[in-house]
């Protein structure tokens, strides 16, 4: 329930004169010198049918109705990476992760945070996602982006180029198809999700002329996943996958590795998209943008992708 007075922020829909149930929606509010505070603070600003509660610093969270205060480890300044705030952040997470899997937070929203200053800490750290995985013991979690009228998965994450041919196994993609289909069949209440699969190569390997993945990886996995029920077609040479036609006769895309599938979905949701974490045991979804150094503490970063990601959470979180 939110308090008399309470900002929009933390005020929902009223019935009958009075304020129904809200679910209450973690946000982590993220690298200290990134944008990720402001934008938190501008939520506040807006009306959501939940309750919101920031998690971070209050000297870096003022405005915001209601905030779970953690303690900077190291003062903040704004656009100026500080490693000694790193345990800071995987505070943050740690603590949205918790309240999440206790069920009292119904969702956790998160703001970005910066991989590099974390791993200057001496910290292994590749993401969110696979952070979020570890401690969350999730068996396998899937990447996906939602804007534009797109929902474009990730068969792989955050990998160099040259290793996403090993990473893509005929097993992982499986699992992978099933965390897709069961999600978008559990969050998105999509009753049979059509799933288009598209190729590693440049016209899907062109008959094993250009790699022989499409063959010999892909396109059994997604013969198995059919097994299984799945209705996922290709794979499909990525270069024609994103045309309207075959899109309006899909429910999502897998793509093969991040820079395939997110300047897509990026160009086409014009600052809105919305990541979201598939195949953990609560709803996650964060901003498809960065920290934003260079605006940090300028008051001009667009909160747009932050406000999607709430309004995506509820969502996600309310019940069918």
């Amino acid at each position: 329930m939110a308090a008399a007075g309470a900002r929009p922020g933390l005020r929902g829909a009223a019935a009958g004169g009075k304020i129904a149930a809200l679910p209450v929606i973690a946000i982590t509010s993220g690298e200290p010198a990134g944008v990720g505070p402001e934008l938190c603070v501008m939520l506040a600003r807006q009306a959501f049918a939940a309750r919101l509660v920031a998690i971070g610093d209050r000297g870096l969270l003022a405005g915001f109705p209601q905030v779970e205060h953690v303690p900077l480890e190291r003062p903040r300044t704004a656009g100026r990476l500080d490693a000694g705030n790193s345990r800071y952040v995987l505070a943050l997470l740690e603590r949205a992760v918790r309240g999440c899997l206790s069920g009292e937070y119904a969702a956790m929203v998160t703001a970005p945070v910066q991989k590099s200053v974390i791993n200057d800490a001496g910290i292994p750290f590749t993401g969110h996602t696979e952070f979020l995985a570890e401690r969350a013991r999730a068996e396998h979690v899937v990447m996906m982006l939602v804007g534009g009228g797109l929902r474009v998965a990730l068969a792989t994450t955050h990998l160099a180029l040259s290793e996403v041919p090993r990473a893509i196994t005929k097993e992982s993609l499986v699992r992978t198809l099933r965390v897709l289909d069961k999600d978008l069949r559990l969050r998105f209440r999509i009753a049979k999700p059509r799933i288009l699969v598209a190729g590693l190569n440049p016209h899907s390997g062109e008959s094993g002329h250009l790699g022989t993945e499409d063959i010999e990886v892909i396109a059994p996995a997604i013969a198995e996943a059919a097994r299984q029920g799945i209705a996922a077609s290709g794979p499909i040479p990525a270069d024609t996958l994103f045309v309207p036609e075959r899109l309006k006769h899909a429910d999502a895309v897998l793509a093969m590795y991040h820079d395939q599938g997110l300047p897509v979905l990026k160009y086409a949701s014009f600052g809105r998209g919305v990541n979201v974490t598939l195949g953990l045991p609560f709803v996650r979804t964060s901003v498809d943008h960065g920290t934003a150094l260079d605006l940090a503490g300028s008051g001009s970063a667009d909160p747009g992708s932050l406000i999607e990601a709430v309004k995506l959470a509820i969502e996600l979180a309310s019940p069918a």
